[in-house]
């Protein structure tokens, strides 16, 4: 698999007289790192999921070092430099009778994080953080592309007028039928790899992070462009965003080789599994929304009860051999517990979710159906509104392809080869007419579902180097 990192212009800096450069001041192993060793907590206590240009909860942002040090709409100072008794921060986090005004609704800092946070400000609360880290983005000041970004994810809303399709710190939001730009969603996470509407449309999930840094949720108001609920996950990006049909809770797949399911109202974790062993790609929910079912790198498919995180069972079979590499993505049948996956071996499969024969060494009794194999691995899988076709799309050594088979009997309906580079999502439109796919070259393409015929192609983003404002 080759892997590609857009080029971007870089459109901001921090700035302002408290910001000390990287160049500048180097920290020696006696002081304490903003970078290194202060942000990592702030956003393991998830401080910059709250606080951040999209959600600037109490008017105070976290993520841009001036707005650190300067605070929100108390108007006290948040950090004053070389003098933690007057930084307002400290006094936030620090507990009383057990309990602190910040994190809200969270565990305290523990003291070790309180006395790195002090001893930093101590030391004049310098910035080290790497000139390449720097660039912050907003609605305001959304990225500005060089080169159209690699496409991890394209998701019809449940009403057809918008496509959902992942860019550089954002989500950009298209007219569904390729006519125009929408909205951009502008958040934290420079990658994204998944973003999928709730059955109502009202809101989008987005599944991200910055690699070795940390993982995000991010949970969007669709119609106000605004955003609900970040939470951070981890040191590393998220994948493989989805919602249970309940509407209330979304899963989540991360390196950590777990799967997080949250509750979309508080953003509260209300299950963590980890019965794989390599990074979990994928996730869905039961029609009843009581299990969630998970893909990984670890060549299995595995369900957990949601209410009491139990591991239930590993639907694919373990048996060494009957899979061929791992397993990348997943789709359930939108009206029964039937369970389409891809991944290293080319080959979509349909698996029944619940077992229905006695467990026998080496079986794979859930299998329902193998297709034909594709080129190369397969990155995307979509079911149909009805259930009675399918879609896959795949990588091979540079080139894509993406077909449509018969969900009962495998036949392939039919099938493009896209030289331009291999291809990583797919989706069918609502009324299962159109077929959406992106992939390496950054180009969203719509063919008709029918027969395969090529509808329109365009690029998701503007690639002068000029800001494009949404209609």
């Amino acid at each position: 698999m080759r892997i590609t990192t857009p080029i971007l212009a870089i459109a901001a800096c921090l700035s302002g007289a408290a910001v000390v450069r990287a160049e500048e001041t180097t920290p020696s192993a006696d002081n304490v790192s903003y970078f290194r060793d202060v942000l990592p907590i702030l956003r393991g206590k998830n401080c910059t999921g709250c606080h951040q240009p999209a959600k600037r909860g109490g008017e105070y942002v976290m993520t841009e070092f001036a707005g650190l040090l300067k605070g929100g709409e108390s108007g006290s100072a948040a950090i004053v430099p070389g003098k933690p008794a007057e930084s307002y921060l400290i006094e936030l986090i620090t507990p009383r009778d057990g309990k602190a005004d910040m994190p809200k609704e969270a565990p305290p800092l523990n003291e070790a994080e309180i006395a790195t946070i002090t001893k930093w400000i101590e030391q004049g609360a310098l910035d080290d953080t790497p000139a390449s880290n720097r660039p912050q983005y907003d609605a305001d000041h959304p990225p500005i592309y060089m080169a159209p970004p690699v496409l991890k994810s394209v998701e019809y809303s449940p009403d057809g007028n918008l496509i959902a399709v992942s860019g550089y710190h954002e989500v950009l939001l298209h007219k569904a039928d390729g006519s125009g730009l929408a909205g951009r969603l502008v958040g934290q996470s420079e990658r994204i790899e998944a973003a999928r509407f709730s059955a109502d449309g009202k809101f989008l999930a987005v599944a991200g992070g910055s690699p070795g840094r940390f993982g995000e949720l991010q949970i969007w108001d669709v119609a106000e462009r605004k955003m609900k609920l970040s939470v951070m996950v981890g040191y590393d990006t998220c994948y493989g965003a989805s919602w249970s049909p309940s509407g209330k809770m979304v899963a989540i797949g991360c390196s950590d080789n777990t799967v997080r399911a949250f509750d979309v109202e508080s953003g509260k974790q209300i299950l963590f599994s980890g019965a794989h062993n390599d990074w979990v790609l994928g996730t869905t929910f039961s029609t009843n929304s009581d299990h969630v079912i998970s893909v990984s790198r670890d060549m299995s498919m595995k369900l957990v009860e949601v209410a009491t995180e139990r591991f239930i069972d590993n639907i694919t079979s373990i048996t060494p051999g009957a899979l061929k590499g791992g397993l990348i993505c997943i789709d359930r049948n939108p009206t029964k517990d039937e369970l389409l996956c891809g991944g290293s071996d080319g080959q979509p499969k349909i698996f029944k979710m619940v077992r229905t024969e006695a467990r026998k060494i080496g079986d794979n009794a859930n299998l329902i159906r193998e297709f034909a194999a594709m080129p190369g691995r397969v990155f995307g899988v979509a079911y149909s509104p009805d259930g009675g076709r399918i879609a896959a799309v795949s990588s091979n050594d540079g080139t894509g392809q993406v077909r449509v088979y018969k969900a009962d009997d495998g036949a392939v309906l039919w099938q493009v080869d896209v030289p331009e580079g291999g291809m990583y999502t797919v989706d069918f439109s609502p009324d299962g007419k159109t077929v959406a796919a992106g992939g390496f070259d950054g180009d969203v393409r719509l063919y008709n579902a029918a027969d395969g015929t090529p509808i329109k192609r365009f690029t998701p983003v503007q690639v002068t180097g000029q800001t494009v404002a949404a209609q």
